[in-house]
């Protein structure tokens, strides 16, 4: 059985919930109504996965995110606000360590079930199997167990990284597609903050998010990388140097115009079931380049988007690279890849990015 905790100060919510899971079978449910709860339930009872709502009185979710990551590490899916503040509690959420965030319904909860309910549960069982990774809020943690530093801070912020000399890369003009999912917005830092400002090949991105949150994650990858980071909310010509977020609720897709590549925001593909697709991106990549001007890379995330896809652009002769099982937070779509023999390199995270500057270097 997977235990989990609903923390949420809505009765309503709580129950709404509770039927939900109970209703798997594979659920043992136990409730908290806020951060104070919840953290009483972390030590006594050990949930194996937590679904936290972020607005609450007394103790709100972000705090209590903090605390959950620093005394007792467990994967937490959050439940945002569908508001530009919700965005940025989003991202907040994801920074402290939250597996996943998914904009909270509004309204009429219960008649939006049938529609919400489903993913969240995927989503949930799948956080209940998610790796955390070892070092996360590592100083943290420390700092709080042999009480040196007093309260929890936030994680220190990035050191400054030395210039880097230019490069000499590849003549040709290419495409990086990369998909990710549960995990990825981490993943995504990771790998993006490795990169130059002079990279040479423009980097489109399918991140498994809401539109609620997709500019939020632009922003603040934009922030974090020497890259320039956009949403593609409206058609974006696709230059080096820059990286291309994916609107969420909708598929990116690549075109070839009189001006040159162009990103494009299009209608969900109805056949697909993950959105933005990273399947689609990689097929209308390989529509309008050659192969081997294409690098595929499948970050962790739930499920098998993008596999077959990157299965069918390493057998053209374009490049594949998958992340490895050990740092996935959920070894779904990368480790589909792999077992169908898709990926020419698998890389821990660390690694990613270096070896994008290898495959475009001379």
């Amino acid at each position: 059985m997977i235990r989990l905790l609903v923390v949420d100060d809505s009765p309503l919510m709580r129950r709404l919930l509770g039927e939900l899971f109970a209703a798997e079978g594979d659920f043992d449910v136990a409730f908290a109504r806020n951060g104070a709860e919840a953290l009483a339930a972390l030590r006594d009872w050990g949930p194996d996965v937590i679904t936290l709502d972020v607005r609450m009185p007394e103790m709100d979710g972000i705090a209590c995110l903090d605390r959950i990551m620093i005394e007792q590490p467990t994967p937490v899916v959050m439940f945002s606000a569908v508001t530009t503040q919700g965005a940025s509690e989003a991202m907040a959420a994801l920074a402290l360590g939250a597996v996943e965030v998914i904009p909270k319904p509004s309204g009429a909860v219960s008649l939006k079930m049938d529609e919400f309910g489903p993913p969240l549960v995927d989503k949930v069982r799948a956080a209940a199997a998610a790796r955390l990774p070892t070092a996360l809020r590592l100083r943290d943690r420390v700092r709080a167990r042999t009480r040196l530093g007093g309260a929890p801070r936030p994680p220190a912020p990035r050191a400054s990284r030395p210039r880097r000399p230019k490069a000499a890369y590849r003549s040709d003009t290419g495409l990086v597609v990369v998909g990710s999912s549960t995990g990825g917005p981490p993943a995504l830092d990771a790998v993006l903050s490795v990169l130059p400002a002079d990279y040479p090949w423009p980097i489109v991105i399918a991140q498994h998010m809401p539109a609620t949150f997709t500019g939020a994650l632009a922003r603040r990858l934009d922030g974090l990388t020497e890259l320039h980071v956009q949403e593609v909310a409206e058609p974006r010509l696709v230059q080096p140097g820059c990286a291309y977020v994916a609107r969420g609720d909708a598929d990116v897709i690549v075109s070839l115009r009189r001006e040159g590549l162009v990103a494009l925001s299009a209608p969900p593909d109805p056949t697909r079931r993950w959105r933005p697709s990273v399947d689609r991106l990689v097929e209308s990549a390989m529509a309008q380049l050659p192969a081997e001007r294409i690098i595929g890379v499948l970050l962790t995330g739930m499920g098998n988007d993008g596999a077959q896809a990157m299965l069918r652009l390493r057998a053209a002769g374009g490049t594949t690279i998958a992340q490895d099982e050990e740092s996935s937070v959920v070894w779904g779509m990368p480790g589909e890849l792999v077992r169908a023999g898709g990926a020419d390199r698998v890389e821990g995270l660390d690694s990613i990015g270096q070896a994008l500057i290898e495959a475009v270097a001379t």
